[in-house]
């Protein structure tokens, strides 16, 4: 996004002017609204939003426009559930993978090729297949071993790691440990995860073998917040692809591999562009 913009995100309980509220508040300062977005959720009585203002039709810069903001907030009683971001700082990501490389090689790819604009800190591994390539793009690769029985020392070193570039996302890019309870805390609302559509059908070893064997006639994605609750956290983005009666177990697998990283690479990116707002176990996406 070449033009700078401001953007404001925000949920609170649903009543009437909201919007109008919102909507003066910028006018007020001179806000030029590009793109402003609005859902009520019934069920719950919720409000949420998502506005981009030009940041040159505002006489301030955005941490005056947070601090005036922060005011609207409150009585709206939005409290903690509002976030202004700015376009011009580059967001910082960290990628976590193991041994398979489909969903690194696609996000590397998309970076490479200007389409994902983000800065790439650091790829940490527990195994180290995916060095090279992780280096041969200019990006520092790190390997922390994971022993098999008590791997507490091996998490502590990933989140040093991780959490000395401060990213705005830390990325599971088939990364096949599972995050203990304090980093599923300390990296809430940023780890993201995919998985495929087989759980919680076919669980265990060999999920494609199980569903190669059951006739599935579709392979799907989820890309998914990271939460305690193993791959049950808010979802962002799912999709699925079709099999073929004549598709064999490697063909499940490729077409698994593909569907996921475009998947998780869609994800990311409405994460990054702040358009995913999460409430309790769901999410809203502009």
């Amino acid at each position: 996004m070449s033009e700078r913009r401001y953007v404001i995100t925000f949920g609170c309980p649903d009543r009437t002017g909201i919007v109008a509220r919102v909507a003066s508040f910028l006018a007020d300062a001179g806000g030029w609204i590009v793109e402003a977005a609005y859902h009520t959720d019934p069920d719950t009585g919720w409000f949420f939003t998502r506005q981009e203002v030009r940041a040159d039709s505002l006489p301030f810069g955005v941490d005056e426009l947070r601090a005036r903001f922060a005011e609207i907030a409150s009585s709206l009683s939005a409290e903690s559930n509002w976030r202004v971001e700015d376009t011009a700082e580059r967001r910082r990501v960290v990628i976590l993978v193991s041994k398979e490389g489909h969903c690194l090689y696609d996000l590397l790819g998309r970076v490479a090729a200007g389409e994902l604009d983000v800065d790439v800190r650091a790829v940490i591994g527990n195994h180290d297949n995916l060095a090279d390539i992780t280096r041969a793009h200019g990006i520092p690769f790190h390997h922390v071993p994971f022993p098999a029985g008590d791997k507490a020392e091996a998490f502590a070193q990933v989140r040093k790691l991780v959490d000395e570039h401060d990213p705005h996302a830390v990325v599971l890019a088939r990364f096949m440990q599972i995050l203990p309870p304090e980093l599923c805390r300390a990296w809430a609302g940023r780890a993201i995860n995919i998985h495929h559509s087989f759980l919680p059908s076919f669980i265990g070893a060999r999920p494609y073998h199980q569903a190669h064997r059951r006739g599935v006639k579709l392979v799907g994605a989820t890309c998914h917040y990271v939460t305690a609750d193993l791959d049950a956290g808010p979802i962002i983005e799912q999709d699925v692809i079709r099999v073929d009666h004549g598709d064999t177990v490697p063909d499940l697998v490729r077409k698994g591999r593909d569907i996921e990283k475009v998947t998780l690479a869609r994800g990311l990116r409405w994460h990054l562009e702040s358009r995913v707002l999460v409430h309790g176990n769901r999410t809203v996406v502009f």
